[in-house]
């Protein structure tokens, strides 16, 4: 728009645009019928897409968001036009899928793979920072299933879905607490194993350790005697 077409009191534009006001119910029939349509192609899809999205829903999610705006607000395109990238995300999502069932390589690489964090007891540092967890915002999905240290962990694997999977052990052993440090109060009532030491990094057991030694699961030299004992 030009910007002498600009005027600051200008309210039928401000509020109806340069569409005549009769446009506003013919909007109102275009998002109807796009919405009907939107629910058809989402039921079409699956159940999962109103779950919880794997990287190629997700972006079919995202696409639809785009497809839907054009053809219900435009006056000057057709529906016809929304209707059909609508069927193409609908094949495009199906095709995915029906690669991922016929190939495991294709699937990992459309889908993405499962990662295991917690193993034992002990955090893989390395898996975590390939899949950009944080040592905290695994601590907080543990937290949830009500668990107070790493030792009652047995594994937790992040799904290519995204969703944490964790599986508490059935003879728990000493760890490092999840609880946060800023909450000393809670760390501190938790009973200790006054002859062992934790690495703050990835949480592996040793006895007696020096300071100048270094972790075997990760190098780290940071070391703590907050060992949690299981109760």
């Amino acid at each position: 728009m030009e910007k002498w077409k600009i005027n600051f009191m200008d309210w039928q534009r401000i509020w109806f645009g340069n569409a005549p006001v009769e446009f506003m119910l013919e909007v109102f029939c275009r998002t109807l019928i796009i919405y009907v349509i939107l629910l058809f192609v989402v039921k079409a899809m699956g159940k999962r897409m109103s779950g919880q999205l794997s990287i190629s829903e997700f972006a079919v999610m995202l696409s639809l968001g785009a497809i839907v705006s054009v053809p219900m607000q435009l006056p000057d395109r057709g529906l016809l036009q929304g209707v059909l990238a609508f069927f193409c995300a609908f094949c495009f999502l199906r095709g995915v899928n029906y690669l991922g069932v016929r190939s495991e390589k294709a699937e990992h690489l459309l889908q993405g793979r499962m990662c295991v964090l917690v193993k034992d007891g002990v955090m893989q540092v390395e898996e975590m920072h390939k899949s950009g967890i944080s040592q905290e915002q695994l601590f907080a999905q543990l937290r949830k299933k009500k668990i107070s240290n790493l030792g009652q962990v047995d594994r937790v694997y992040l799904e290519a879905c995204g969703l944490f999977s964790v599986f508490v052990s059935k003879n728990p052993r000493t760890g490092l607490s999840v609880y946060p440090r800023s909450d000393e109060e809670l760390r501190l009532s938790q009973p200790k194993a006054s002859d062992k030491a934790v690495c703050l990094v990835c949480g592996a057991i040793v006895v007696g350790v020096g300071e100048k030694q270094g972790c075997a699961n990760c190098h780290s030299h940071s070391w703590s005697k907050e060992v949690v004992i299981s109760e």
